[in-house]
Order: structure tokens, then sequence, then C-alpha cells
């Protein structure tokens, strides 16, 4: 399948020329594979669940919200792993491959628990009568464990694809990465959009489950033959995670970027818990057909992704392809919104595409940055800061819009509680233009993409 993929060549599959005699097509898609199982189960957090949660299993809003955003208290503490991993010496010889064989063993874990911890939170078979307390705990650590293992595979596995290309490769190869994250959430929602067409609690079990078992199987041909064991490699630098810090912080813009980073994640990532219940909700939809609205939010942001790299590899300003992502985000929930008003599912579908084109215009525009402005040898470090603050900002985002949804609710009326949310993602567009403005134009000369 990789042999197959790899032969469409770089006219159909965007950053293959990123592809080297060293590191050929076919070895790149056969590493991002760790990608593909992230984009499963940020599918299955906030394309699946958290639908099937409020509108079948009636959880309440606020509560879903918490428990989506769990996984992202985790996120923080991305940019010290991927330092560590920068400085890690294994006596078996590897330094990424540890970490990132740990957040697989930890992402299946929280998968696997995960479906009777939703079952006994919502109050359903066998454990209909035990304490509620408990189902939420077990969600809780559920919620936990998937997240502390994506951020872990996914910072130090971008880290590693970094490591193996050469330099003027690197940002393609991370871009490359970050489209297979794309291809994966795609593939994922259409799956699991089949599999629970005729949905009940038990192929609920068995889809979170199948998706464990996935997330081993991918994870382990992702990691096969990577990464070459050496027993004397150096550390990246002899400096600690507190010096390494203030020699990334003191970069050109990097504290207003981080801002910047974090108000547009919040901007695109407030309705990822509410897009799903507002189409089952307001317009009607079922089940299999709101899952399949995180496939067109992949397709969008890929379709995004994509245009950035054809422009940004002619030397674009990247600030600037980032602040037009955020412009797009605008007129995008505004059709969100109208859609309401005119009980459009049309509207609401090109409404969703937008957004995630806006996103992928937004984060690639992003990513390039970090990776061009990075400081030498902690590639790690960058790709972890830049997650993080991605990370931490989509999960403030997510727990504040169920909030804010169920209390607007509680007083006017569910449509009220989601538009609400819709508008305020708008304003929060407004300020990263604003916060992106001074960016602009004022960089160092850009590594092409």
């Amino acid at each position: 399948m990789i042999r197959a993929w790899a032969d469409l060549g770089p006219r159909f599959l965007p950053f293959s020329d990123a592809a080297t005699p060293e590191l050929p097509l076919s070895r790149l898609l056969r590493l991002s594979l760790f990608q593909v199982s992230v984009g499963m189960a940020l599918v299955l957090l906030i394309g699946t669940l958290n639908r099937v949660m409020i509108v079948e299993l009636q959880v309440p809003a606020s509560l879903v919200s918490v428990m989506l955003a769990l996984p992202l208290v985790f996120a923080p503490f991305r940019a010290l792993i991927g330092f560590r991993s920068d400085t890690h010496r294994s006596e078996l010889g590897w330094r990424r491959v540890p970490y990132i064989w740990m957040g697989t063993l930890v992402q299946f874990g929280g998968l696997a628990i995960m479906p009777f911890a939703l079952l006994v939170l919502s109050g359903g078979g066998q454990s209909g009568n035990a304490p509620a307390w408990i189902g939420q705990l077990g969600a809780a650590i559920a919620f936990l464990l998937v997240g502390a293992g994506m951020h872990t595979t996914q910072t130090v596995g971008l880290a590693l694809a970094t490591d193996l290309a050469p330099v003027e490769s690197q940002p393609k190869v991370v871009g490359l990465m970050y489209v297979m994250l794309l291809v994966g959430m795609i593939v994922s929602a259409l799956v699991f959009g089949a599999l629970l067409a005729d949905f009940s609690p038990a192929r609920l079990v068995q889809v979170i489950q199948g998706a464990a078992l996935a997330t081993m199987v991918l994870n382990v041909i992702a990691l096969w033959k990577q990464e070459t064991r050496t027993r004397n490699r150096k550390p990246a630098t002899e400096g600690g995670f507190r010096e390494s810090w203030e020699l990334f912080s003191k970069g050109e813009g990097a504290i207003r970027r981080l801002v910047a980073i974090g108000l547009g994640t919040m901007a695109f990532s407030m309705q990822d818990v509410l897009l799903e219940p507002f189409g089952g909700e307001i317009l009607k939809l079922s089940v299999s057909t709101t899952t399949v609205l995180t496939a067109t939010l992949a397709i969008g942001g890929l379709t995004g992704f994509t245009l950035a790299s054809n422009v940004l590899s002619r030397g674009f300003d990247p600030f600037r392809m980032a602040s037009i992502g955020a412009m797009v985000g605008v007129p995008a929930f505004l059709a969100v919104i109208g859609s309401a008003s005119f009980s459009s599912q049309l509207l609401f579908m090109l409404g969703v595409l937008m957004i995630g084109f806006g996103g992928g215009l937004f984060s690639h525009g992003t990513l390039t940055a970090t990776m061009n402005l990075a400081p030498k040898n902690l590639s790690g470090l960058a790709l972890g800061a830049w997650g993080a603050v991605q990370a931490t900002g989509a999960g403030v985002a997510i727990a504040l819009g169920g909030i804010v949804r169920d209390v607007v609710a509680a007083y006017t009326n569910p449509t009220t509680g989601y538009v609400s949310v819709y508008a305020l993602e708008i304003g929060l567009m407004v300020a990263t233009i604003i916060a992106m403005a001074p960016l602009i134009g004022h960089r160092r000369e850009q590594v092409p993409v």
C-alpha cells in the first residue's frame, strides 16, 4: 500500500518533493503512519465521541467539553518532551524511538479502557447503578492517557522526521507529515461514519477497541528501522531545558508568534466539540452524516495546506499566509451561523469546509515560520513549543466552547447557545489578525518550503 501511494508521485501528493535519494518517499510515507494513528484518535475525540456523548448518551455538553479538553492538559509538556528527545541517550542507541514507543503504549491504553468508561459515564450497560463519579473518573483517565500518548508520539515523531531529512528539506518533510495527519483524519472519519451508521453502545465499543489495535499496528510499522542505533550519539545541545528555552524565546518575535498561534488556534478550535452536536441537534443530521463533517473539515485543511505549500515555496511571507487563514475563518463562521437561520445543510457544510481551509492556511503559515526560526539543533524544542501552544489553546477553547454553549442555552435556547460560541470565534479571528500584523514582513530570510 505504501509503495502504491508513493508511486502517485509529486503531481498528486503534496510535499512529495521532500524525498531525497537518502530518504525515499516510501520511507517517508511509512514513517508518516504515526500521524495517521494520531489523526484517527483526533477524529474519535473531536468528531465522533462528542456527538455520541451529547446526543445519543445524553451527557451534558459542558461535561463533554471538559472531558475532551483533558487530553490537552498534557500539551504544555510538548516542549519539554521535544527537548528531552533532542538530548536523550539510550543504552540501545536510540534517541527518539523510546519516546514514540512510550507514547504509543499510553495512547493504546487510553483507547482500550475508554469505551467502558463512557458507558459507565452515561449510566448504560451493566453499570447503570454505579456512582456517577466512577464513570467520570474512568473517562477522565482514558482521555488523559490518549492525550498524553498523542502529544508524545506526534512531537517526537516530527522531530525524528526532521532528523532524517536534510536541512533544506525539513520544512517540506514536516509539511508532508501534517498532510498525512489530515489524510488519516479523512479516512478515519469516513470509516467511523460507515461503522456507526447503525449506532449501538456495543458497536461503539468495537469501533474504539479497533482504533486502539490499529494505533499499535500503524506505529510499529512506522518506527521499523527508521532511526539508526548509535550508542555514542552526542546530545543536540549541552545546556539544560531552561537555557535552551531562553535561547528559543529570545528569537525574533518568538513570544508574539506564540501568542498569535494560541489565539488563532482557539479561534479555529472552539467549535470542535460543537459542530457535530450542532448538526445533529439543530439540523437533524444522523450520526454517520455528522461524522463525515470531520472528513469535510480535514479536506478543507488539506486543500489549504496544499495551496499554502505552493505559495510559500515561492517566498511568500508565512506570517501573511497565517493571517489570510484567519481572514477566511470570519466568513466561514458566518456561514455556519447562517445555516441555523436558514436550516441549510449545504450552507453548514460550506462553512465547515471553509473553516478547514482557513485552518490549513493558518497552520502551515505558523509551522513554516516556526521551522525557519528554530534554533540550530533544537528542532524538537521548536516543534514542541509550537505544538504545545496549539494544543493548549485548543484545550482551553474546547472547554470554554462547551461551557458557553450550555450557559447561554440554559437562559435562551440551544440554537442561541451554539451561535454565541461561533460569534466568539469570529472575535478571536480578529484578535489573531491584529496580533499577527507586526510579524508580517519582519523576518529573517526564509528556508524554501
